[in-house]
């Protein structure tokens, strides 16, 4: 998991109630005739929302999407303490947050979205009947579904603009835009096309995952040379394998994907009887060696980190579009790629748009992850293949991934060794500067890493101790580029501006990862690119939203799943998109990351709205571009402010 998407402010108050004083440390100088207090920056956003169509309700009201604190972290009144002193605020205590695990903090993801939902054989316009009968527990009335459906939120479809077709039909929360007079699900057939993303889960694959009938000969005995102390390697026997199929690139038809994945209802084939077809080739019966490999030449480019949650496919497109060269996608963990789960796999999928792409998997055993690389390297297509070895979560580092392969050495070179035999894509590494603060490992690591086979790696110059309590070290990682080389050392940390990736460059290292810098300001791409500040406005601002909310509608899907969950996503990006300070507004340049913005209002209301950090204003701006939230809606952050500490 890259840094970028572990913490960001999720409250309102954390600093700047002091109004227009002196600039604290760390606190963004914006000029004077900006600044304003907590009290008369909500009273203001309130008194221009109220203007609006939807009123406001006061914080604590049981429909109110006011969450600056869930109810059930409030204070427990002590037995025999009345609530009218409570509300009258006579007891300074009644304010203090009760501390400890909040056991009733309410789930993020609802458990229904309709209460009343039609069968998909109904929404697919499926020829058969419904599989399940009259067992079914989906609707199969589409005029009864009809009357509880809520209204559609607008009158432009983005999937039949799009593709010419809404897979969705009645339930797209759009369908007006594509439904004939007796709602039928319109098409334009010259203008339908599949969705240009690449790297799905096939069906017949999940199920044999499913199934555990996936052979993996190639990791198989890989781990077996690894057990016995040998590096693996080409070997006589390895040379000619017993399947006659190609081994061609990743995401292509061949007969080594048949003999890893069989056809459904086919039983498991003994080895070396598997039936193959095509002509007999070179590459059947020749292994690439290490130096036929497939290159990874990156350096002087911009590399968007992988960021979990928020580091999604249509962020990448918006991030793309602004000028990255190189994308990542989301941490995935290898056991449950391998048991086929589809939440997993999604986070592998690849957009056109990006033209230099790879993975990133988490694991900590030879075995899973060896084999989850061969499993890729046959169904997906990438350019290269990342591991994790700098995610400093307890959830991982508990089980012997992310950051704790740092400390163990021997786990981490068979991963490395067994993974670069399997792949024919390039194999890379992110890490830390170690696991305690004042603990490097990073220059020790780094030479075995280039000799054990990584055509890359990625240091953020934090450990995991320290997480962001302190700014990057790019002294030290300019002390391992020597230690690396002549592998690439990309640097990661800190960079939000053009000045900030200058010096980095400085260091030597071979690039730039951006992270929390591409959350804050996606445009920060292009600022690099032109060395330039860019003043963008509050309009260019809510553009790129739109933007957004439209690439995830096709990415999601548009019907009140999906719509829910790209406001869900929308949410998690502007709880980073808050701190970002206008350049007019600053009375230095640049901003640093580090650097929290005080309470300011800017230079129009929708300035001023995008720079509270209060949940609920982040939902009022979802409410602008997906309409209103659902009954009951709850947002509450996955990542609580620690960058400012």
């Amino acid at each position: 998991m890259a840094e970028g998407a572990a913490e960001a402010p999720a409250e309102s108050g954390g600093g700047g109630d002091s109004g227009a004083g002196a600039p604290e440390r760390g606190v963004a100088p914006i000029k004077p005739q900006y600044l304003t207090t907590k009290e008369q920056f909500h009273e203001f956003l309130e008194a221009k929302g109220q203007e609006k169509p939807s009123q406001e309700i006061k914080a604590g009201d049981p429909g109110s999407n006011d969450l600056a604190e869930p109810e059930a972290k409030r204070i427990r009144l002590e037995d025999g303490q009345t609530g009218e002193v409570a509300e009258a605020g006579e007891q300074p205590q009644a304010q203090k947050r009760a501390r400890g695990q909040n056991k009733g903090r309410p789930h993020m993801k609802p458990t229904h979205y309709d209460k009343n939902r039609l069968c998909p054989s109904l929404v697919q316009d499926s020829a058969a009947k419904c599989f399940f009968g009259d067992r079914c527990r989906f609707l199969h009335d589409v005029g009864l579904y009809l009357e509880t459906k809520p209204s559609d939120l607008g009158p432009r479809c983005v999937l039949f603009e799009t593709f010419g077709r809404c897979p969705y039909g009645v339930t797209c929360r759009f369908a007006g835009a594509h439904l004939g007079p007796e709602g039928q699900n319109l098409v334009q057939e010259e203008r339908v096309q599949a969705p240009p993303v690449r790297n799905g889960l096939d069906k017949a694959l999940q199920q044999q995952l499913r199934k555990r009938k996936v052979r993996f000969e190639r990791a198989e005995q890989a781990l077996r040379q690894l057990s016995k102390g040998h590096v693996p390697g080409p070997s006589p026997e390895a040379t000619v394998p017993e399947v006659s199929g190609a081994e061609g690139a990743p995401g292509q038809d061949s007969g080594d994907t048949q003999q890893a994945v069989p056809e459904p209802g086919a039983e498991a084939l003994a080895s070396g009887s598997v039936r193959t077809c095509g002509p007999l080739t070179d590459e059947d019966i020749v292994r690439l060696r290490p130096c036929e490999k497939r290159k990874l030449d990156i350096s002087g480019k911009l590399y968007l980190a992988p960021l979990t949650t928020c580091g999604n496919l249509p962020f990448r497109r918006i991030c793309k579009r602004f000028g990255a060269d190189v994308t990542c996608g989301e941490m995935a963990v290898c056991t449950n790629l391998l048991q086929g789960q589809t939440s997993e796999w999604a986070l592998l999928r690849r957009h056109p748009c990006e033209d230099i792409f790879g993975v990133q998997l988490e694991g900590a055993f030879p075995d899973t992850m060896t084999k989850c690389a061969e499993l890729l390297n046959r169904t997906i297509e990438v350019d290269f293949v990342d591991i994790n070895v700098g995610c400093p979560i307890d959830l991982v580092y508990k089980k012997g991934g992310g950051c704790a392969l740092m400390n163990r050495a021997a786990k981490f070179q068979q991963i490395v060794r067994g993974m670069n035999q399997v792949l024919d894509v390039p194999l890379t590494v992110k890490i830390r500067t170690g696991v305690q603060e004042r603990v490097n490992l990073a220059h020790r690591l780094l030479p075995e890493l280039r000799d054990w086979g990584a055509a890359l790696v990625t240091l953020h110059g934090r450990s995991r101790e320290q997480r962001y309590t302190r700014l990057a070290d790019w002294e030290y990682i300019a002390q391992c580029v020597a230690a690396a080389s002549p592998m690439p050392l990309f640097g990661n940390g800190d960079v939000l501006s053009y000045e900030d990736a200058n010096r980095a460059m400085q260091t030597g290292v071979a690039g730039v990862m951006i992270a929390r810098g591409a959350l804050l300001k996606p445009w920060l791409f292009t600022e690099i690119k032109e060395q330039r500040h860019w003043d963008i406005s509050s309009s260019e601002r809510m553009a790129i939203l739109q933007d957004f909310t439209r690439y995830g509608l096709e990415h999601w899907g548009s019907d009140t799943q999906g719509v829910e969950k790209t406001r869900r996503f929308l949410l998690e990006w502007l709880s980073f998109l808050c701190r970002y300070v206008p350049v007019g507004l600053l009375e230095r340049l640049p901003q640093r990351i580090n650097e929290r913005p005080p309470y300011y209002l800017g230079r129009d209301y929708l300035e001023t709205l995008m720079a509270s950090q209060k949940a609920a204003d982040w939902i009022r701006i979802s409410e602008m571009l997906l309409g209103p939230v659902p009954p009951n809606f709850v947002f509450l952050p996955k990542h609580k402010a620690n960058a400012y500490k």
